[in-house]
């Protein structure tokens, strides 16, 4: 049977409770320090909360610990490796190959930062025993296909949802070049989301000010299938940064689309935790944070993955304007409108422009202030839906792990089973004058106050027929929640197996930080762009901007008039210059002033 796991993002402790109850089978949350996300470091503490509570379902927990580290932080990373692992995490996901010294007994997952796009990356990363490798975005179903039939023997974790990085993830220097701000230390400042200008090797303007590197959000929740029998078993939700009601809808929405995959297939797959979520709400993954969606590389290289008008969110379409008045508008369309909506639509100079709705009277709005450029025929987009944020703004979904119990004399007393839990208490038997077996099925089954809900209780034998006061069912009861309580929190992880390092099998890791790195490596001083710029690609990028405007002979596109090379140029005049590797499908983008 193969277990599949929905991992979701936690930007804090209220994140990952409301993933786990939004029906997540695992959560990634950032530790204190070293985490690719440095804006959003967690306590220890409140790592520990969030195990106790997943561990419940026997949801798990990762940890990232996936920046680069300095020989002068090696220490306290050691220290916090030691903490994590007594706070019960799971796993920690790993970038810098340090950290394979300084711990030897969490499970290391390869963090997407390592650059894991071939089958030879993920062959040499399991030799040295990491139990799970986080792919590259851009891979299709096709090329997981392959990693997983060439390296079987570890888990593939892939991206499902939410933001991309234009830059094949661990190998981007843009953000550490433009404003020493290190995307391999956490602090990426999102180059790839400013306007350019697209210049030729004259000097000739192609394009102005527009965002030439800004792709749309991913969006796999309708391909699920092609990912799963390409071999994944986990799927990632992007989105440390975004907050809970962002968590709470596309969690929900990926869980019960895992759902229905494995109700086809009852036999063949299942969910990773337990436990089921009743929701209060109906997700809609359009309704959160989106640039548009894109399925990126999945089935090949396509069209329209870029978002070269804007890098924030469009949100749903939600119709078109109708007619203007002074101060107000109409909308055709079926959307059904409230105040205080956040609209937005895209103006006849490409630029996006938004406004808040003051009141709304069916599908007449009336905005705070009437937008200047907003004219009939317009496609509006809703990126703020306020009677959706109010739902989802209240506690919106329970899980509930459902057991059958079990009730049978002993010598001395009775015992009480489920779920592998057998807790018992003495008690003289005493036969009943008349039937119990419903009172005591309805003392069992309250449950209402924990995670568990009864679905049966059996009385053995068949011919049970004895009388137990209702609080010694309520003491019994009790004692075996709080036996399943200990066995939940009592697991973990087995200690991963560590393979020494006999030099590397893939070309040498450009980022390499510190000296138990350089160890590791075999080499004599740190390589890392940040502590040893040099002319490398900035960027590496499967997205092209060659292809993107129609002009990639190789896919059927026009032949370029223009001389290249090509030049961006960002608005304070800083070039950089794009080369086309087709042999690869590559563009790589470089510094040129």
């Amino acid at each position: 049977m193969t277990r599949l796991e929905l991992l979701a993002p936690a930007k804090n402790l209220e994140c990952g409770l409301a993933a786990i109850n939004h029906g997540a089978d695992a959560v990634y949350i950032g530790a204190p320090r070293f985490g690719a996300r440095a804006a959003v470091g967690n306590s220890v503490d409140d790592i520990r909360q969030l195990c106790q509570y997943a561990h419940q379902f026997e949801a798990r927990v990762y940890v990232t610990v996936n920046t680069l580290i300095y020989d002068d932080e090696l220490s306290a990373t050691q220290q916090l490796l030691q903490q994590l692992q007594e706070a019960g995490v799971d796993a920690v996901l790993v970038q810098d190959m340090a950290l394979l010294r300084l711990t030897s007994h969490l499970t290391l997952h390869a963090s997407t930062q390592t650059d894991n796009r071939t089958v030879e990356k993920v062959r040499w990363l399991r030799s040295l025993g990491f139990s799970r490798v986080v792919l590259a975005r851009e891979l299709s179903a096709q090329e997981i296909a392959v990693i997983h039939r060439e390296v079987p023997d570890v888990e593939l974790e892939v991206f499902v949802h939410g933001a991309l990085c234009v830059s094949y993830s661990g190998i981007c220097y843009a953000s550490q070049h433009c404003f020493s701000r290190s995307a391999n230390r956490g602090a990426c400042a999102q180059f790839c989301r400013m306007k350019f200008d697209l210049l030729d090797a004259d000097g000739r303007e192609l394009e102005r000010q527009r965002h030439l590197l800004s792709l749309k959000d991913l969006n796999q929740s309708e391909h699920l299938d092609e990912l799963i029998l390409a071999g994944a078993t986990s799927f990632k939700i992007e989105g440390r940064l975004k907050d809970v009601v962002y968590v709470k809808n596309i969690v929900a929405a990926y869980s019960q689309r895992l759902n229905a995959f494995i109700a086809k297939h009852p036999d063949e797959y299942q969910r990773s935790s337990k436990g089921h979520c009743s929701y209060s709400f109906t997700p809609n993954l359009s309704k959160t944070f989106n640039r548009g969606f894109t399925t990126y590389f999945l089935q090949g290289r396509k069209p329209d993955i870029f978002s070269p008008d804007t890098p924030k969110a469009l949100g749903e379409f939600v119709g078109t304007v109708k007619e203007l008045r002074r101060d107000s508008f109409n909308v055709a369309g079926t959307a059904a409108f409230a105040n205080g909506d956040g609209l937005c639509f895209i103006d006849n100079n490409r630029e996006l422009q938004g406004f808040r709705v003051n009141r709304a009277e069916g599908n007449r709005l009336y905005p705070q202030q009437m937008p200047r450029s907003l004219r009939p025929g317009i496609a509006l987009y809703r990126n703020n839906d306020q009677e959706f944020e109010r739902q989802l703004s209240r506690p919106s979904s329970q899980r509930k792990i459902a057991v059958s119990l079990c009730l049978q004399p002993t010598a001395d007393g009775f015992m009480l089973s489920g779920e592998g839990v057998s807790v018992s208490i003495a008690c003289e038997h005493q036969q009943a004058e008349k039937p119990q077996r419903e009172n005591i099925q309805r003392q069992l089954s309250r449950l209402g106050g924990t995670i568990y809900e009864c679905s049966d209780v059996i009385l053995q034998p068949t011919e049970f027929n004895y009388f137990i006061p209702s609080s010694l069912l309520s003491d019994l009861r009790r004692s075996w929640v709080d036996a399943m309580m200990q066995k939940t929190q009592s697991s973990h992880p087995e200690p991963r197996t560590f393979s020494e390092h006999s030099g590397p099998v893939v070309t040498t890791d450009p980022n390499i930080s510190n000296q138990l790195a350089c160890q590791f490596y075999g080499v004599s001083k740190p390589t890392a762009y940040e502590l040893r710029p040099d002319g490398r690609p900035l960027m590496q990028c499967r997205h092209c901007l060659r292809f993107s405007l129609g002009c990639c002979v190789k896919h059927g596109g026009a032949k370029p008039t223009w001389r290249e090379p090509l030049f961006l140029r960002l608005g304070d005049g800083r070039r950089f210059r794009l080369e086309f590797n087709c042999q690869q499908c590559q563009m790589n983008v470089y510094a040129a002033d």
